[in-house]
């Protein structure tokens, strides 16, 4: 098509219902350009391009249209961009600066629609609404549930949803992503930060195995949204609601800020320059009484395992290396188009990002292995003397009944949230979520992704990796892509993407 092929080589039109993974419904007309041979204004997002075609998008006709649409837009939108959420990313403002007229002639009252709650993360503030029809798209196209529809005809038109049927999909968020202007906006976002004060980083979610491509935006070393990043080869343009509401860990009551040690039968605040002397001390001792374990968390990044693996080897060369708990549903959650049944998105079962990674690192790293389960039933269980257990899940782990290997023996555990498995070890030490550390992992498709730290670790917190080079004698702060190098292939070839690239500037056609 005309809009995408501009759009792909640099070439801004403006657009408000096109979306390259919706349906086009040609219904915003702001696109409209002239083309030689035609004689009326034709939508660049729904007429294919062809040799030999001269396109005008400049013409006093495409401009004067451009003009009348966003006249007729503003009519009836309310002057909110103060309070509105979407100031600062919102369409609307950018095309009335560049496309628009300066001053309003509309001299009557403007209407007044509802503000709506759809849904359990979502509220429709209707009378933003320009009608660009992508919410109601994406809910059909991708998430195939359809609960939002057009409701009414005319000036009286509202996006709206069935009656007992809210938008609680689990791909609902997509939609506030997709909103052109300000009217479907996150609940959990609503009135927290402009958008102009947050930075993106990009990472990759951390709930399931999927390894969804994120953005996390934050400020002042708070993340207070996540939003999709678009990669082809995983996620496209969508992410589930998991992975968007992700950074609620962050600040969870439950996450663990100081290390501890066993003193006098209970754990005792320490440092963790101390608590890293107690854990190397413990665990050569009691590697000279039997042999070490590693627990390897498949939230961990794969340089991190590496480093821990390597470590635990250099003092017991047979420890046992253990592939951490990998909770699952047990099936994957597929969803549709609801026309045609094409499979659109699926959430993994596997709720861990990592799990092929830690696998991976462990077969690279060779010696005897186990996985959590295994490890119950293990020859070598009964000669555990001592162990690195690391968790770092999102949600408590150590619930159920662990491995009688680990209520035995000197025990170091690495974790982001407390439980009562942390008060029984011998050295606790807070864990740095992965939004605050820099690393890769590896989808259960194999391919390897890395992701940057978006905010420091609070207070008390060290990062994994600068822990496990303390333990190895090495000097300076963890760097990823050096442990990558150190790792070899397929690890070595594996970069940080390129940054966000920002909007043009914007080039100014008056009439």
């Amino acid at each position: 098509m005309i809009l995408q092929a501009c759009l792909d080589h640099g070439i801004n039109l403006p657009s408000y219902c096109y979306h390259p993974g919706l349906s086009i419904p040609a219904s915003c007309r702001i696109c409209l350009v002239e083309v030689e041979g035609i004689p009326k204004l034709v939508p660049s997002c729904q007429t294919q391009i062809r040799d030999g075609m001269v396109v005008h998008s400049l013409s006093t006709k495409a401009i004067a249209n451009q003009k009348q649409v966003m006249e007729y837009l503003l009519i009836n939108h309310p002057l909110d961009c103060p309070v509105c959420d979407q100031a600062g990313e919102c369409f609307l403002q950018d095309y009335s600066y560049q496309y628009g007229r300066s001053e309003s002639r509309f001299e009557e009252d403007k209407a007044k629609k509802p503000k709506k709650d759809v849904g359990e993360h979502i509220y429709l503030y209707s009378d933003r609404c320009i009608m660009c029809s992508r919410c109601v798209r994406f809910t059909r196209e991708i998430a195939g549930t359809s609960e939002l529809f057009v409701e009414g005809r005319g000036y009286k038109e509202q996006i709206a949803i069935f009656p007992g049927k809210p938008c609680n999909n689990k791909l609902s968020g997509n939609v506030v992503d997709l909103c052109p202007v300000g009217a479907l906006l996150d609940k959990e976002f609503l009135f927290k930060q402009r958008v102009w004060l947050l930075k993106e980083t990009p990472s990759i979610s951390p709930v399931d195995s999927g390894g969804e491509n994120i953005f996390l935006d934050h400020n002042e070393n708070v993340v207070y949204r996540i939003r999709p990043r678009h990669n082809e080869k995983v996620n496209e343009w969508w992410i589930s609601d998991d992975s968007r509401y992700a950074y609620k860990v962050l600040t969870d009551p439950r996450r663990l800020h100081q290390a501890k040690h066993k003193e006098y039968g209970g754990p005792a605040p320490i440092t963790n320059a101390k608590a890293i002397e107690a854990a190397a001390a413990g665990l050569k001792a009691a590697a000279a009484t039997g042999r070490l374990y590693a627990v390897l968390s498949p939230m961990m990044s794969c340089e991190e395992a590496w480093l821990l693996g390597k470590w635990i080897r250099s003092i017991d060369a047979k420890a046992l290396l253990v592939v951490g708990p990998v909770p699952s549903t047990g099936q994957n959650e597929i969803f549709r188009h609801y026309q045609t049944g094409k499979q659109t998105f699926v959430i993994q079962g596997e709720k861990v990002p990592n799990a092929a990674g830690i696998r991976r690192v462990i077969q690279m790293l060779g010696g005897p292995s186990t996985t959590f389960d295994e490890l119950r039933t293990h020859p070598d269980a009964a000669n555990l003397s001592g162990g690195w257990i690391v968790g770092g899940y999102l949600s408590t782990w150590t619930s159920g009944v662990l491995p009688a290997a680990l209520n035995k023996g000197f025990r170091v555990l690495q974790d982001l949230l407390h439980s009562p498995f942390a008060d029984g070890v011998d050295v606790l030490l807070p864990a740095a979520a992965w939004a605050e550390k820099d690393g890769c992992w590896e989808n259960f498709a194999g391919i390897i992704q890395p992701f940057s730290a978006g905010i420091a670790p609070p207070d008390g917190v060290r990062r994994e990796g600068d822990v496990y080079r303390t333990l190895l004698g090495e000097t300076g702060l963890f760097n990823a892509q050096s442990v990558r190098a150190e790792m070899g292939l397929p690890f070595a070839d594996v970069t940080i993407p390129a940054a966000h690239k920002a909007a043009p500037a914007f080039e100014f056609a008056e009439i």
